[in-house]
């Protein structure tokens, strides 16, 4: 079932680059599809800032529980929009906002689920990385290709290549801007799983409904901790990880889920 999402101080008109739907069996996941299609969803300021705003109304809003992030059939995001970029200059960047509103899908407490179709090139490839889990259509086609145009990537490339793969692939990934298929990104450690190009979102919503079945406070926790093991050394994030097992113990969603699961029924989530 589709539905039109409506979020406070935020129209359907308002949306220049984007569409969004509220999707799911419990009609409790934001389906966000990138909506450039003349410059193959080229990320452009405009687009990143809309996006940010949408994500972050959506992570305040209680009845949703994942975010689908997706594009078209032929493209992700086929990277950052090289035309606008070109007529920047070293000042504009060091003293602009151009690029301050772009990693703020990495802060989202909700899990982020990147479906993707097609060219997913330099920026592209960032915005997935930046997603908490990524499935990929089998046409996808990714890469980092900063470097053949003079520059490096700039939206976590450099740095998320190592967490997601190993330093030997994310120096081949961002030393030569070869383009690799979905199922080389699969082996590397970029996405989950692999779709036929027509039921990669549907898939990915199935997926969204399988996380939004659990405790929304209980999720957002796990998703905290994983992306400790990414910013922390193990013997740090092994005590995180034990003081955050220990808080949930202080929710009434730990007993419940305990306690439904003693009397072979369903739990009755309050997210506290």
């Amino acid at each position: 079932m589709v539905e039109e999402l409506k979020i406070e101080n935020l129209s359907l008109d308002s949306l220049k680059y984007l569409k969004f739907e509220r999707v799911g069996a419990g009609n409790d996941v934001a389906l966000i599809t990138l909506n450039r299609p003349q410059a193959l969803n080229a990320l452009c300021r405009e687009l990143m800032v809309e996006l940010s705003d949408l994500v972050l109304k959506i992570d305040s809003d209680s009845s949703f529980k994942v975010i689908v992030l997706t594009g078209s059939e032929k493209a992700f995001a086929a990277g950052a929009d090289i035309k606008q970029m070109s007529e920047l200059e070293f000042t504009d960047l060091l003293t602009g906002s151009y690029f301050q509103s772009w990693d703020t899908i990495s802060k989202i407490r909700k899990p982020i689920i990147a479906a993707v179709n097609g060219f997913a090139l330099g920026g592209g490839t960032e915005l997935a990385l930046m997603c908490d889990i990524v499935y990929a259509g089998e046409k996808a086609i990714f890469g980092q290709p900063e470097v053949t145009i003079g520059t490096i990537p700039g939206l976590g490339g450099t740095q998320r290549w190592p967490r997601f793969a190993n330093k030997s692939v994310a120096m081949e990934v961002c030393l030569t801007g070869d383009k690799f298929n979905a199922v080389e990104a699969k082996t590397i450690g970029l996405v989950s799983k692999i779709f036929p190009v027509a039921e990669l979102v549907q898939e990915t919503i199935k997926l969204a409904d399988r996380i939004a079945k659990n405790s929304p406070i209980i999720v957002q926790t796990v998703k905290k901790s994983v992306n400790l093991a990414y910013e922390t050394t193990l013997a740090q994030g092994l005590q995180s990880e034990q003081h955050l097992f220990q808080q949930t113990f202080a929710t009434n969603d730990r007993k419940e889920g305990m306690k439904s699961f003693a009397e072979k029924r369903q739990p009755n989530w309050t997210s506290s």
